[in-house]
């Protein structure tokens, strides 16, 4: 239901975490503190010192690269942005934006999820390339260097009338860690996804930094919106 007047909104990490949100690093709660009433976007300009992927999945990571999921190419010092923007979906929930674009060359790749709180599943759920086809059960809690941890659960396809959940051995489970490094003034990450079968299937590691943008209660830009929204968590 849409928030009223008089409630004060929080992030969907908040919600996530609960009380174990006070243990993130500042920067990092700054970043993860995104709404909708917030009045703030999170912009991250880095590089990303390797981007791997595994030859033997070069099909489905091919076919994912028309819907923004993951992609079949490697590199080392590629050139990255991250976008993250908060807003309400069409269903009044609180949804955040992670559009990560790669730099190849003259070539960009983009991987876009949207992620929300779901109270029925008791997690967050993030929703997979740009038309939310892909629904991903995530698990969020704090490292051990005041970052944030996050990894990927079960995963269902949703198009039209038709609804299942992947076997396991056809996914590929998530490890995310991002933290803030202070000597460095920056914001590391670490992204790996892994198969049962084949193993590593993508990744990459690399640094950025972020600024906080204000842009009061303006609608996202278009081009970082599903071109799609699914209802069902």
């Amino acid at each position: 239901m849409p928030l009223g007047l008089d409630e004060a909104p929080r992030s969907i990490y908040e919600q996530a975490l609960g009380a174990r949100f006070a243990e993130l690093h500042p920067r990092i709660r700054e970043r993860f503190s995104l709404h909708s009433r917030s009045g703030l976007a999170a912009l991250g300009t880095g590089v990303m010192h390797e981007v791997w992927h595994n030859r033997l999945a070069a099909l489905p990571l091919c076919i994912g690269t028309t819907r923004h999921i993951m992609f079949p190419q490697s590199g080392c010092d590629v050139p990255f942005t991250i976008r993250n923007y908060a807003y309400r979906d069409r269903f009044g929930r609180e949804t955040v934006t992670w559009i990560r674009s790669f730099r190849f060359g003259r070539q960009e790749r983009r991987f876009d999820a949207t992620m929300i709180y779901s109270r029925e599943r008791g997690c967050i759920v993030d929703y997979l390339g740009n038309r939310q086809h892909l629904a991903v059960d995530i698990e969020a809690e704090p490292s051990e260097r005041g970052g944030i941890r996050i990894r990927s659960g079960a995963q269902r396809f949703y198009e039209g009338w038709l609804g299942f959940r992947f076997p396991e051995l056809l996914t590929g489970a998530a490890d995310v860690h991002e933290w803030y490094d202070d000597r460095a003034c920056r914001f590391r990450i670490e992204v790996r996804v892994r198969n049962p079968l084949l193993g590593d299937v993508f990744r990459y590691d690399g640094s950025f930094a972020g600024e906080l943008l204000e842009v009061g209660q303006e609608p996202p830009p278009a081009d970082v919106l599903p071109r799609r929204t699914e209802g069902r968590e």
